[in-house]
């Protein structure tokens, strides 16, 4: 209104006056119209600068609210008869925008999706105003956390809120369960309730719903989340997409060898990086998807100070596994079955573990590349940071690994053969290997292989072929990690003379149930009971 004095101006007003002059100004419309105001006519949008950002001016901000309000259809640059709104700086960095959502004709303005036009709005804002600018999203992202679910998480001392501690048990659950009826069981079994959606006409769960332990509303009732409301693929619908066939999971399975997980685990996180170089994205987001359940399985069944970064690599990955390229899982069925396995495994073998953690930066690494080649931006930040936290848990846990095998090399004549392997299986590589810090590492691996029935030359030219090497920037260290993932020659020619054709059901090895995969609701953030 040109020449109305602002009422946030006045020196002299309470903030009871002030909140009522605001009211009188931005609901004239609704109360113009007569009648009884219509439900959900007030409109809210926040509008912050990142920390960092140099401080806006009120022209500045001005000029931000008028373009929101435009974008967002609640006042089209020049509609008279648009929607009243008001802009209030709250502080330095922030403003508050409030309209009511009744136009001066009566009519609702159209704001579908004012939220996503807001949001690419701001992104032209960041980029003219030389502000720090934000990823663009794809509209797969979970929610975040609302501003009264951090408010309660702050008063009752938690670092997380309720709604993200229950995804992060979810996806965690998720992961090492085998059906769907386990999955509802884990997930009561830490203190989490459920409360499912049975459909009137099937009899089937058409949805659930999980409540923290301890998170009640004002009247003393659980909070509930639905499944969808965690995150997209949360979904009932979604989850079974991802859980095996039902019938062959409950088949119990004969176990031959404990060190079986780790190292079908790692062949498929090689084959996953295989199918994200290939061109079918369907299948490349099926073993993303797949290598996120495979994190957290891998951080659970991971002992020593190097877990905590392989939880936050689990944590930080769940952005990067779901895009808008629709995933197909069954191709990457061998990585989560071989992942599940995990969730069961009785103890760490040792270097045999690193060399699948080992594997796991370089898939992520990959991730990233591959989410950035098609602008998924968020996406690749996300696997970006799964990469620094697995790259950090793999120093942690290899260092002392690398130098225990340097510590016990075979001697120089024996390494000296092993030299002369190298030189004639991998040529072009051998300069390379050669001077890599992790070459005396190598030869203890290399005897170890032999003793357990490799012949060297042959197992090289194996594991040298896996791959390519060009990129490594420790050649040596690539082909330790290789050979040690491989099985035992002895031993699987024991195992097939030992091992009858078919293993009865009754002979068969029941697993036991999977742990908590993240650990008690103690544990991640301080929850009581």
């Amino acid at each position: 209104m040109a020449g109305a004095p602002d009422p946030g101006r006045d020196p002299e007003a309470t903030y009871t006056q002030l909140a009522k002059r605001l009211d009188a100004h931005v609901d004239l419309r609704t109360r113009e119209l007569g009648g009884k105001k219509p439900s959900r006519h007030v409109w809210h949008c926040p509008v912050r600068t990142a920390p960092g950002d140099r401080y806006l001016t009120d022209t500045e901000w001005a000029e931000v609210a008028r373009r929101i309000v435009h974008a967002t259809g609640i006042a089209p640059e020049g509609d008279e008869k648009a929607c009243r709104w008001i802009a209030v700086r709250h502080a330095d960095d922030h403003i508050h925008i409030m309209a009511t959502t009744v136009r001066a004709d009566g009519r609702r303005p159209r704001t579908h999706r004012d939220g996503q036009r807001a949001q690419a709005e701001c992104r032209k804002i960041e980029a003219e105003f030389g502000l720090r600018r934000l990823k663009s999203g794809d509209l797969t992202a979970p929610r975040t956390p609302t501003g009264a679910e951090r408010a309660k998480a702050e008063r009752q001392g938690q670092t997380v809120t309720a709604r993200h501690w229950l995804r992060e048990q979810a996806y965690a659950v998720a992961a090492a369960v085998h059906n769907e009826a386990d999955y509802f069981t884990v997930l009561e079994s830490l203190g989490i309730r459920v409360k499912t959606r049975i459909g009137p006409e099937t009899g089937d769960v058409i949805g659930y719903s999980l409540a923290a332990p301890g998170d009640t509303n004002a009247a003393g009732e659980p909070v509930w989340y639905g499944g969808s409301k965690l995150a997209p693929d949360l979904s009932i619908n979604r989850l079974r997409e991802r859980l095996p066939d039902q019938q062959l999971a409950a088949r119990p399975r004969f176990v031959a060898d404990p060190t079986d997980p780790w190292r079908h685990t790692t062949t498929a996180i090689h084959t996953a990086r295989t199918v994200l170089d290939a061109d079918d994205d369907a299948a490349a987001q099926g073993h993303l998807a797949a290598f996120g359940d495979a994190l957290y399985n891998i951080a659970s069944a991971t002992t020593g100070p190097h877990r905590a970064e392989l939880r936050a690599a689990a944590t930080a990955f769940n952005r990067a596994r779901r895009s808008a390229t629709r995933a197909d899982h069954r191709s990457a069925t061998a990585l989560r079955k071989a992942a599940k396995e995990l969730a069961y495994a009785s103890n760490e073998p040792g270097g045999l573990a690193i060399a699948l953690l080992f594997a796991t930066v370089h898939l992520a690494r990959a991730a990233a590349k591959w989410h950035e080649q098609r602008g998924h931006e968020q996406q690749a930040a996300a696997a970006e940071e799964a990469f620094r936290h697995l790259q950090a848990g793999y120093q942690q846990a290899a260092t002392p690994v690398l130098a225990d095998l340097a510590r016990r090399a075979p001697r120089a004549m024996t390494a000296r053969r092993f030299e002369q392997d190298v030189r004639a299986t991998l040529p072009h590589h051998a300069a390379r290997i050669l001077a890599d810090p992790a070459w005396t590492a190598l030869t203890t691996t290399l005897t170890h292989a032999e003793t357990a029935g490799h012949n060297p030359r042959r197992l090289l030219a194996e594991v040298g072929v896996q791959r390519e090497l060009d990129s490594a920037e420790h050649p040596a260290e690539v082909l330790n990690w290789r050979i040690t993932a491989q099985p035992n020659r002895r031993t699987q020619a024991a195992r097939s003379r030992s091992t009858p054709r078919s293993v009865s059901t009754e002979a068969a090895i029941t697993r036991p149930a999977p742990a908590p995969p993240m650990g008690n609701r103690s544990e991640d953030c301080g929850r009581s009971r």
